[in-house]
């Protein structure tokens, strides 16, 4: 399994704003050109956070976005499922039904043992996911890079 691209900078996007202050907006421009990406693809992936209540969204020549919870109430999960929807990784099709031995009134997806071991599998990745918040991966940034936050707060005051 692949996450897209999108997944990588949600995330970045919103560590980066944990380190600025409540009450300040940054616009996508700004946002996207911090790790020089595009705009317009940023901002699509900036509205799915705003769906999904992770960011909130301010207009106006002062507007942008920021955090919309505290980086405790945010976990990697969340960000995770705002980017990539909530689907399984795996599909059971139920083939079991067209091979030998197979039964139209059985539901497989309930029933083979792969599809179990598969979903066993996605239920410890989101588990893990969601047992990360933003503010312990935050914690982690600036024990190893501890200039990071200052640095941050300086490049999106200096453009």
């Amino acid at each position: 399994m692949q996450m897209s691209q999108g997944v990588e900078w949600a995330l970045h996007t919103c560590l980066n704003l944990s380190w600025l202050p409540p009450d300040q907006a940054v616009p996508t421009g700004k946002l996207a050109a911090f790790y020089e990406l595009p705009a317009a693809y940023l901002n699509k992936q900036l509205q799915a956070l705003v769906r999904a209540g992770i960011l909130s969204s301010q207009p106006g020549p002062r507007g942008g976005f920021r955090l919309a919870r505290a980086p405790e109430d945010i976990t990697l999960l969340d960000v995770v499922l705002a980017i990539e929807g909530p689907d399984e990784a795996f599909v059971c099709n139920q083939i079991l039904r067209h091979g030998p031995g197979g039964r139209p009134e059985v539901d497989y997806r309930q029933t083979c043992l792969l599809a179990r071991g598969m979903r066993r599998a996605d239920i410890a990745w989101r588990r893990e996911l969601a047992a990360q918040t933003l503010a312990e991966i935050r914690e982690d940034v600036e024990r190893h890079f501890p200039e990071t936050p200052r640095n941050t707060r300086a490049r999106f005051a200096g453009q």
